[in-house]
């Protein structure tokens, strides 16, 4: 795909040229410079800046819900455990584990990052910042130490002829039994160590280095009380939001990788000590944990198998989803995926500025992450009726805000539904703990202050 701001075409015929390419008055120029300002204006508002601790969730600072007060004592500590699988390239070997840039890997690696949080704070000093809607200090987050564990074998793998079949050789199945045996056996540690026998996997967007998705999920699964299991599942993404080649780079990686997250979704459903897996997508990620799922369901009905049980799938979660609305309907209706997970999730917006970005790039009318309960048009009512028994939640509150593209963890009252939904596993509905505001059309709406009365509506 040629990107619509590469200064490549000419303009009229060489000897009469409207606009001379490169020129102040070359209408690609003016494209791409005005595309550029907008993603640094994004970037700008959305995590550039050095890291740090998520805002508290109105759910603990507007109630008196208290996660904390039972969090295992192995936990109680400012530091987060991260694991991940990634197929990034390593591109150093530092002292502190390596180093993974933007290159794809033929092989998936396994490990762990610790992530800390503030400085040299205790526990109980992190707990009351936790807990306060106002913060006296700046809560900064690093990663102390990367550490591959393991690493699956090349794909495609090596085969050799055996009886007249091509079969994986026997050094390659070697290789992937003994990292398969590792992961298992680190996850069945951690898993002991917490009395909730899940897994959270956070599967990021373009745009994203190594580091942001481990600070992301540090901080989410820090605010769910720290249970279960904090996953990333990292892809060869650019890490650069201001560049169009980077975003064309990222929507390739973005295919490259479906492979590859197939293969770690089926390892963890192999690990015994799981009871459930839990996904939660983000921007163009949920492009790559639709296919994979997608994929994965076309094989396991193929077998007879049942795809929920076989992948002990839970809340399937997808944050402004980067992908075509009529693309999506068709993948996810004609493969009946709604009925996959317990829970199918969508945080929706109008005024994601990114998702805007993306239907001016690519032609497209509409993206899924942006349906919301003001939308009436018949079209979008048509496609939309066939996406049955999935919770659009419209989070247009965090819209005008910092960082619209990242509402599902930076806006205090959207990262308490999320919250409510991961850990608790609550359907929608005051009735069920979840008092999400019910909307024609079978929308869901976060107000203000959520989960308490939105004050405004009492003015």
């Amino acid at each position: 795909m040629v990107s619509i701001c590469s200064p490549k075409p000419e303009y009229g015929n060489k000897g009469n040229r409207l606009f001379p390419p490169g020129s102040q008055s070359d209408p690609r120029r003016i494209i791409e410079t005005f595309c550029v300002i907008q993603l640094l204006v994004i970037c700008m508002g959305s995590g550039c800046a050095t890291p740090s601790l998520m805002p508290t969730p109105n759910l603990y600072s507007h109630t008196s819900d208290n996660p904390f007060a039972a969090v295992p004592p192995v936990f109680r500590t400012n530091t987060v455990d991260v694991f991940y699988a990634t197929d990034r390239m390593t591109d150093s070997n530092p002292a502190n584990g390596p180093e993974y840039g933007l290159r794809r890997s033929l092989s998936l690696a396994f490990g762990i990052t610790t992530v800390r949080i503030g400085k040299d704070i205790a526990w109980s000093e992190l707990v009351t910042i936790s807990r306060s809607a106002e913060r006296k200090m700046r809560m900064p987050m690093s990663m102390v130490k990367t550490r591959e564990v393991a690493r699956l074998p090349p794909v495609p793998t090596r085969e050799v002829e055996h009886d007249g079949q091509w079969v994986e050789s026997q050094e390659s199945v070697d290789t992937r039994l003994s990292a398969e045996t590792r992961i298992k056996a680190l996850i069945s540690e951690r898993l002991a160590l917490t009395p909730k026998k899940e897994v959270y996997v956070f599967i990021h967007g373009t745009g994203s280095d190594f580091s942001s998705p481990m600070y992301v999920m540090a901080g989410l699964w820090h605010f769910m009380g720290r249970c279960g299991v904090p996953v990333v599942y990292t892809w060869p993404s650019s890490g650069s939001g201001d560049s169009l080649s980077g975003y064309d780079y990222d929507r390739e990686s973005s295919e490259f990788t479906v492979y590859h997250l197939k293969q770690f979704l089926r390892l963890l459903a192999a690990c015994q000590g799981i009871e459930k897996v839990h996904i939660i997508a983000h921007s163009r990620g949920t492009d790559i944990a639709l296919s994979a799922i997608r994929e994965l369901n076309i094989e396991f009905r193929a077998s007879g198998g049942n795809t929920r049980k076989v992948l002990k799938l839970g809340c399937f979660v997808l944050a402004a989803a980067d992908i075509d609305l009529e693309v999506s309907t068709q993948r996810v209706s004609a493969e009946r995926l709604m009925r996959v997970p317990e829970q199918m999730v969508l945080y929706v917006s109008p005024t994601d500025m990114r998702l805007r970005l993306a239907n001016f790039f690519f032609g497209s009318k509409d993206r899924l992450g942006q349906s919301h309960v003001g939308d009436k048009t018949p079209r979008r009512a048509e496609l939309l009726k066939h996406l049955p028994d999935i919770q659009f939640i419209d989070a247009s509150v965090a819209g005008s805000g910092r960082g619209s593209h990242f509402y599902f963890y930076e806006h205090p009252a959207v990262s308490s539904d999320l919250i409510l939904l991961l850990r608790d596993n609550r359907s929608p509905g005051p009735e069920n703990g979840r008092p999400l505001a019910s909307e024609a059309g079978g929308l869901w709406r976060i107000g203000q202050d959520y989960p308490t009365p939105d004050r405004r509506t009492h003015q």
